[in-house]
């Protein structure tokens, strides 16, 4: 009889693949379709926690395997995307290299999400698929429409090189970060998370439906949320 395990094992499998297709596309500079397959990683790497839990498997490889997909999907290819990015505008060579810092730092941050008993619900520091899917939405936006201002910024010897070291410093940060987890004793629906659902919907209408950009939709949203739970760290709640 085939062990229950497979299955949300053979779903995280689904995630590594779709990183490790992703990545081939960042390197032949196809950045839109590398961050289809990010986003295709992303819903395997929600469905496998689902099925997990619904066929109540507890599984220490399949922890470990999660850790490892995550890094390709989520650490090495927003890497090499944005580093794509810096090459084609003009960044020097040895500062293109720091977009490095954000697979090295995402490494960190999942093998510390692993034994930080912390984050069942809510994060401390950026969660390293919102980091991801941040980089590669922009990394993507800025490739596939060079008459932006977001194109202008990325010939800077600051913007993209500065954005990798901020982004990696936060991943493995102590920034409280709210979750959209659905969890027994667990609020989701309170005002942080109204606020940033109603922001996202407006950004997405106005991505959509204004600019035609389903990839500026994605970067709105979660630079939406980063910009949100910065400034709740700022006016931390009182206990």
């Amino acid at each position: 009889m085939i062990s229950k395990n497979i299955i949300p094992n053979a779903i995280t499998s689904g995630n590594l693949v779709s990183g490790i297709l992703g990545v081939i596309c960042a390197v032949y500079g196809t950045l839109e379709e590398a961050l289809f397959f990010m986003i295709l990683g992303a819903v395997f790497d929600f469905c496998d926690g689902l099925v997990a839990r619904a066929l109540k498997v507890n599984n220490p490889i399949g922890k470990e395997l999660d850790s490892l997909a995550d890094m390709v999907t989520f650490g090495v290819l927003p890497s090499l995307m944005v580093m794509y990015c810096m090459q084609e505008h003009g960044v020097p060579v040895w500062l293109c290299y720091s977009a490095l810092f954000i697979a090295v730092m995402s490494a960190v941050r999942l093998a510390k999400f692993n034994v930080d008993t912390r984050q069942t619900t809510d994060f401390l520091g950026l969660p390293t698929p919102t980091n991801a899917l941040l980089c590669a939405s922009l990394a993507a936006y800025i490739g596939g429409n060079p008459g932006s201002f977001l194109a202008d910024w990325a010939g800077s010897i600051a913007f993209l090189p500065g954005l990798s070291l901020i982004l990696g410093l936060m991943l493995v940060s102590e920034i409280p970060m709210f979750g959209m987890k659905v969890a027994p004793g667990h609020k989701l629906l309170d005002t942080k998370r109204i606020v940033f659902l109603a922001l996202a919907v407006i950004a997405i209408i106005l991505a959509l439906v204004l600019l035609h950009s389903w990839i500026l939709a994605i970067l709105l949203v979660f630079s939406i949320y980063v910009l949100e739970n910065l400034i709740l760290s700022l006016f931390p709640q009182k206990a």
